[in-house]
């Protein structure tokens, strides 16, 4: 359930149920937790917002209830969140691009997910979500949460991780950009040349340029050449030759993306 907390305030979205909080006993609480709350932060009331109805301070609170994936997240500065993890993929690229930018998120995850957030080129964990991730944020492995910590305890390992927005974000188009590591990443250890060069993606390469040719201006200059002889010429070069996306980093990504824009290639539009 996630804790988005604001400066003086906190809020919490539910994804799972749409009842109304109820007050438990102190003894309930205590019998039911592995991990005793903070009480000078606060740290009780995010268990259980109820407690707070009664105290001066209520208006410091303001409970959210809904579907934390279809409701509009406020402006916040902290999130802190014990994620169901079979969200966590939509959670993390929703953060991504949430605007204005937070401070920073700290978020539990199930332990190959949250390593594949910090997976370097070359590592089998690295995949679409560590490129995309690693472009737009600084992600730390902060600990390791074994199974024997829940009751029941589950089948597998958690991480808690920390995400923080980098600021200013890199000057890229975003959909562009996952265009592109998306149909990379589909083989991901293919060769560029094996994965760009079929039919399907020729053709969804060539709808995108007559997309971009019907928007431009009268007089832009727009390469008329078969797609396929364009990204032939690209890849071809000694930069890219042999080139899989497994083992490629943030920087070279920029760079191919960049010469296939430059050479009127677009991969969204």
């Amino acid at each position: 359930m996630p804790k988005v907390s604001k400066k003086g305030a906190a809020i919490s979205a539910a994804n799972h149920r749409n009842k109304p909080y109820e007050k438990s006993s102190v003894n309930q609480s205590s019998a039911n937790n592995l991990m005793a709350a903070n009480t000078s932060l606060g740290q009780h009331f995010l268990k259980n917002p109820a407690r707070v109805e009664d105290q001066n301070f209520r208006h410091k609170l303001q409970v959210i209830q809904g579907d934390a994936m279809q409701t509009a997240w406020p402006f916040f500065d902290l999130m802190v969140a014990n994620l169901p993890y079979q969200i966590s993929s939509q959670v993390v690229f929703k953060l991504l691009s949430h605007r204005p930018m937070f401070r920073c998120a700290v978020l539990m995850f199930q332990e190959e997910f949250a390593l594949r957030l910090t997976a370097r080129p070359g590592e089998a964990l690295y995949c679409r979500l560590s490129v995309n991730t690693q472009l737009l944020a600084k992600v730390d492995q902060l600990l390791k949460v074994g199974k024997q910590n829940f009751r029941p305890p589950p089948k597998v390992e958690s991480r808690v991780v920390r995400i923080e927005l980098k600021n200013p974000p890199p000057p890229v188009n975003f959909t562009e950009w996952d265009g592109m590591i998306r149909l990379l990443f589909n083989r991901k250890n293919k060769t560029l040349r094996s994965v760009l060069m079929t039919k399907a993606v020729i053709k969804l390469l060539e709808e995108n340029r007559q997309t971009v040719k019907a928007l431009a201006k009268p007089d832009a200059m727009i390469d008329d050449r078969p797609i396929g002889d364009i990204l032939e010429e690209i890849l071809a070069r000694e930069s890219w030759k042999d080139h899989r996306a497994s083992k490629m980093d943030l920087d070279q990504f920029l760079q191919l993306l960049a010469e296939f824009n430059e050479a009127g290639i677009h991969f969204s539009c």
